[in-house]
């Protein structure tokens, strides 16, 4: 039987026989969207009772594709855990800057506080953090839950709603965006007994929204989210993550895709004996999508049609047995167009070109994470993996990675800022990360810490 890769679309990308291999030549006539694209500008609408939701994707479903594309895609999914690690770097501290130096360096100076060191070092704080990034990373938006006390005079709980469970409502007439609808049941539409609705808080100050809703008396017995976007995307309803550029210039696919066909190639060097090569426009004709109610359907009569052209290959009775194909001929330049190519294959197996793709495909994806593939130990773009080049350019490749997350920590750290400010915390503290510093030999030390 056939083991046939398709594509989201389902068109077969690549069939493995048990003697054969084969592949979809060329490109399709019309390139279908991707059924992960998030429609931000005019999402699609689900109605929940009398809510109107902005759709988070195609079918609402992005979460759930961009968690199985991450999945599927080894460096994609190291690429993503290396940035929060980096981001995170070894915790936040309570500081006051106390001046300048002559470099324009600020001089801080570390709050002994016992409570508040307590409260940043808690897991409630961790736990937050971590998985905050964790969604901002994956999706491009993570949901952090405020939880007022009883009375609702302070604030005593920080929590990141999974994104996953969280679609927001379309924006009212001024443009606001008013509510969460938390769900386990998405991209299924909920019922009203399966759902959660929580208020958003205003994006422009949400600290002071917080401090309106207190003076107004509507703070006690609720919870707020407050939504934690990466602004580079112009969404206003679902920020595209980071990586995303690499996923629709088809990078993800190509990662994954040349390990999957190395495994069979090493599993069925010996017995392959032809490279079937069929053009996409084949596809189109013999099982037109409109045909088959689902992609599912088509997949299945693709797959039973492929082991009848393996019969008609391979095995002794079929060592005279022709098989026939047709093609058309351009009238304006004379070639073949939609034509089938039957090669015979020798059992030498050369992997090197795949390596060579692999490489270029593990580092544009880095690239999309604004991750120097060194850092990771890879080499230049096209090369392969033992092109690192040296301590020095890792350790340079670590300092700019720290500068570049200078914009995602204060996106973590401002509900946090938020709760703490409500909560009576000074206005000249301010919270900062430390990281460790990889330092040359000749310092002395292996390490150093900073906090920036």
């Amino acid at each position: 039987m056939a083991d046939i890769q398709f594509n989201r679309h389902g068109v077969p990308l690549m069939a493995y026989g048990s003697r054969y291999f084969a592949s979809t030549t060329g490109v399709p006539a019309d390139k279908p969207k991707s059924v992960a694209e998030p429609q931000n500008d005019d999402p699609d609408i689900t109605y929940v009772g009398d809510i109107e939701v902005a759709d988070w994707g195609s079918s609402n479903n992005f979460p759930d594709t961009a968690i199985t594309t991450i999945g599927k895609t080894g460096v994609l999914n190291t690429g993503l855990k290396f940035l929060r690690n980096l981001t995170l770097g070894q915790g936040i501290f309570p500081v006051r800057i106390t001046g300048f130096d002559d470099k324009g360096n600020e001089e801080l100076q570390v709050v002994d506080d016992q409570k508040l060191r307590l409260f940043i070092n808690s897991r409630l704080v961790r736990r937050y953090l971590e998985k905050s990034l964790r969604d901002y990373l994956k999706f491009g938006a993570a949901f952090a839950q405020m939880i007022p006390s009883v009375t609702g005079d302070q604030l005593v709980g920080i929590n990141n709603i999974n994104a996953r469970y969280c679609r927001l409502s379309s924006a009212n007439e001024s443009g606001i965006i008013e509510k969460c609808i938390v769900s386990g049941k998405w991209p299924d539409t909920p019922t009203a007994e399966e759902l959660q609705v929580i208020d958003v808080l205003d994006e422009y100050d949400p600290h002071s929204h917080l401090l309106r809703l207190k003076k107004n008396g509507k703070i006690k017995g609720k919870s707020f989210i407050f939504v934690i976007r990466d602004s580079w995307s112009n969404n206003e309803y679902y920020s595209e993550p980071i990586w995303y550029t690499a996923y629709q210039a088809g990078w993800t696919d190509v990662a994954y895709s040349v390990p999957h066909f190395l495994k069979k190639a090493y599993e069925n060097q010996i017995t392959w004996k032809w490279h079937v090569k069929i053009p996409y426009a084949f596809w189109d004709r013999k099982f037109p999508a409109g045909e088959f109610k689902t992609i599912s359907e088509r997949q299945t009569a693709i797959s039973d049609y492929m082991d009848d052209v393996e019969e008609n290959l391979c095995g002794s009775e079929n060592a005279e047995k022709p098989i026939f194909t047709f093609y058309e001929i351009n009238p304006t330049n004379g070639k073949a167009e939609e034509q089938w190519i039957i090669e015979p294959l020798s059992n030498k197996l050369n992997s090197d070109q795949n390596l060579i793709t692999s490489a270029a495909a593990n580092s544009e994806i880095l690239f999309a994470l604004m991750i120097n593939p060194n850092v990771m130990g890879a080499g230049m773009p096209g090369g392969t993996y033992a092109g690192n080049q040296g301590g020095s350019n890792i350790r340079e490749a670590f300092l700019v990675n720290i500068a570049n997350a200078w914009i995602d920590r204060q996106n973590m750290l401002d509900p946090l800022e938020a709760y703490l400010r409500f909560n009576g915390l000074a206005e000249d503290i301010e919270l900062r990360f430390r990281n460790t510093i990889l330092t040359t030999l000749d310092t002395g030390a292996g390490t150093q810490k900073i906090i920036s």
